[in-house]
């Protein structure tokens, strides 16, 4: 050998469970020698053949018991087939770690060292024909000698043809490994399922013990031909063929997509859950299967590797070569739902009873979920009807993120569409809906949601693709409902904390309602507060020469952003702070609670001023006028108005400046989430 044996056998990994697999490799290389005699030949596959014998420890059964006798342990296996030989080209190869020589059929040139990792030792003796002389070679290989005693002597009158012994099966391969003829028949069958299915076929390959043998050409047809189908579909004015087969013979292999060329298995793909209720083994009427796909097409011909072990295909295609050029993930989409078609009648119940197991674990489990179900695609709602509890938790928990994202996709389009003001009103509301289900879930959505209205506020504060800002309404409904109180079902939905936590706390708010239908005033006034609340204090205050402090009123004014023209001090129409103190000084009139109580010194009840409006020129002067201080980040101003007609606290707050308050005040939630805080 052309390199250090031992200490390529120590790098070759090999699970024990995988014993077999020498064994299976040694039938491939048996296979591959028939096509290459065969080159010459040009007969049907079908009319040579490989026979796999395993070779028994005898067992002595002093007193028999009635039933099936059991299988004694396998020391060994017995290849033999047909093929063209150990040529002096094929030797040279063996006799060279990771050789080339069979690159072509997707030979890795390590085969062989896998005998070793299983086996004692490997006999092989040979019949081939070398410039127009049979002749023949043995030989021994082990970890020991390595490749040894291999006479080169001539003889005309043996078959053409190979035969393997693999010898001395090591424990714990061989205790790990099935010991029945039927299942040791059916791996076989599995590991070689695509020469069976390709055009081009497979010779005839039996497997036998001392007792019976099995032909797998019989077991293809009575376990996967009657159940494989194919189907063309184009991609990109390509064609491709899929083949479905249904396999029974190993129940524990991961449902797979093969991508094949040139007649052979290039690349397998484990689509095990990527097939909504594709998971382990699903039923039809014949039992229990796991699906296999292959994929043939001239593009992949095409594409494959000049070692032919992959492609030189793109995960994803990007940019000029879109159009042209497939990638993995477009053969993916096109692919998967011709499976899920194909699989449709045997899925359906396994779909169900994953409905099933959601709808029980968001039942009497996690009813926090129940909120946003119906907001979740069916087909990521489609679960492994075993799927632990801690697994389902998780995956609903994935999945609330993508509403979540979802949601603010949505968002931005509502507020980047240009639409008449109907449609914008309903799809607003119902935009605002979902909203309230995501908040509802539980406290971990609660801070995703503030995550989501920030950046939507965030947004809607830019200018849009029209090439303008959006009205005050909509910054507005992102606030508080409009025309509604906090007694109504869409009150909900209120995000006062953007503007204050402790406006949350409240006996009345009142949004874009004329003061006349407001029950905590007698003001007679029509005009309409963007948002008036009042709070009552159960337990009053004593706040000093004033004396008991009963309740308190707030006034929130939003202006649209980038909004010029004010004109500070002139009228309550031009000066946005004039007008709040207006609405306030009306409020104050007959001052009562929703009880109709009339609450004592109304006219004297502290009142708090927010306007939410861009600090432009226009606004800085009425702030100037009305001699409120800028604050230290320059987002703002803020002040205390002494008239007794007034007597408020006034803060005039930037777009900008609300964005960035709230950010601050929720950085330390954003952060336990592990959330983006800008």
């Amino acid at each position: 050998m052309q390199s250090e044996l031992n200490g390529r056998l120590r790098n070759t990994n090999l699970p024990y469970s995988k014993g077999l697999m020498p064994v299976f490799e040694a039938v491939i290389n048996s296979i591959e020698a028939i096509e290459e005699r065969n080159l010459t030949e040009q007969k049907a596959l079908s009319d040579y053949s490989i026979k796999l014998e395993i070779d028994r420890l005898e067992q002595l059964e002093i007193d028999p018991k009635p039933g099936p006798r059991p299988e004694g342990e396998i020391r060994g296996f017995r290849i033999t087939d047909n093929g063209v030989g150990f040529t002096d080209k094929n030797w040279e190869s063996f006799g060279t770690l990771d050789s080339l020589h069979k690159v072509e059929k997707g030979c890795r040139g390590i085969g062989r060292l896998m005998w070793l990792k299983a086996f004692d030792n490997a006999v092989v003796r040979s019949v081939y024909i070398e410039d127009g002389e049979v002749k023949r070679r043995n030989f021994s290989f082990n970890i020991n000698k390595e490749v040894h005693n291999q006479p080169a002597d001539s003889g005309r009158s043996a078959e053409i043809g190979t035969v393997v012994e693999l010898l001395g099966f090591k424990e714990p391969f061989a205790s790990a490994t099935h010991k029945t003829l039927e299942k040791i028949a059916s791996g076989l069958l599995e590991h070689c399922l695509w020469y069976f299915i390709r055009a081009e076929g497979v010779p005839e390959i039996t497997v036998s013990d001392n007792l019976d043998s099995i032909g797998l050409f019989e077991l293809f047809e009575a376990h996967m031909h009657n159940s494989s189908a194919s189907e063309t579909i184009r991609l990109k004015q390509r064609t491709f063929e899929i083949t479905h087969v249904k396999v029974r013979v190993d129940r524990n292999k991961a449902h797979t997509l093969g991508y094949c060329a040139s007649g052979r298995l290039v690349r397998e793909e484990n689509i095990t859950s990527k097939i909504p209720g594709l998971y382990r083994a699903i039923t039809d009427t014949g039992g229990q299967f796991t699906y296999m796909a292959y994929l043939i097409s001239d593009y992949l011909d095409e594409q494959v590797t000049t070692e032919r072990v992959s492609f030189n295909i793109s995960e994803d295609v990007e940019g000029l070569f879109v159009e042209n050029e497939i990638s993995y993930s477009d053969i993916r989409a096109a692919v998967y739902p011709r499976i899920a078609k194909y699989l449709e009648a045997d899925l359906e119940e396994v779909l169900s009873d994953g409905r099933e197991r959601v709808e029980t674990f968001v039942s009497t489990t996690a009813p926090k979920y129940r909120p946003l179900l119906s907001y979740m695609p069916s087909e990521r709602l489609a679960v492994d009807p075993s799927v632990s509890d801690k697994e389902l938790d998780l995956l609903l928990h994935r999945e609330v993120f993508e509403v979540e994202q979802d949601i603010l996709r949505e968002g931005h389009e509502l507020l980047s569409d240009v639409m008449d003001y109907e449609d914008y009103t309903d799809r607003l509301a119902d935009y605002m809906d979902k909203v309230t289900d995501l908040r509802q879930s539980d406290l971990a959505n609660y801070v995703a949601h503030r995550r989501v209205i920030i950046d939507l506020l965030e947004f809607a504060i830019k200018r849009q693709g029209n090439g303008q800002f959006v009205r005050e309404d909509v910054i507005h409904e992102l606030i508080v409902p409009m025309r509604a109180t906090s007694a109504d079902s869409e009150y909900q939905r209120q995000n006062l904390w953007l503007v204050d936590e402790r406006l949350a706390f409240h006996h009345f708010l009142a949004s874009d309602l004329p003061l006349t239908s407001n029950p905590t005033t007698g003001s007679e006034s029509t005009t309409e507060p963007d948002i008036a609340t009042i709070r009552v204090f159960e337990n009053p205050l004593l706040v000093g020469e004033g004396g008991v402090q009963q309740a308190s009123i707030t006034v929130i004014e939003i202006k649209r952003p980038m909004r010029e023209g004010y004109q500070a001090g002139e009228s309550e129409a031009k000066d946005p702070i004039l007008q709040s103190l207006g609405y306030l000084r009306r409020l104050r009139e007959g001052a009562c609670t929703v009880q109709g109580r009339p609450i004592p010194n109304a006219e004297r009840i502290p009142g708090f001023v927010y306007v939410l409006a861009d600090l432009t020129k226009s606004l800085v002067d009425c702030c100037k006028m009305h001699q409120l201080q800028a604050t230290s980040d320059g987002m703002g101003y803020f002040g205390y108005h002494r008239d007794e007609s007034y007597n408020a606290y006034i803060q005039v707050i930037s777009f900008d400046g609300l964005v960035q308050s709230a950010k601050e005040r929720n950085r330390a939630f954003f952060d336990t989430l592990g959330l983006p805080a800008t």
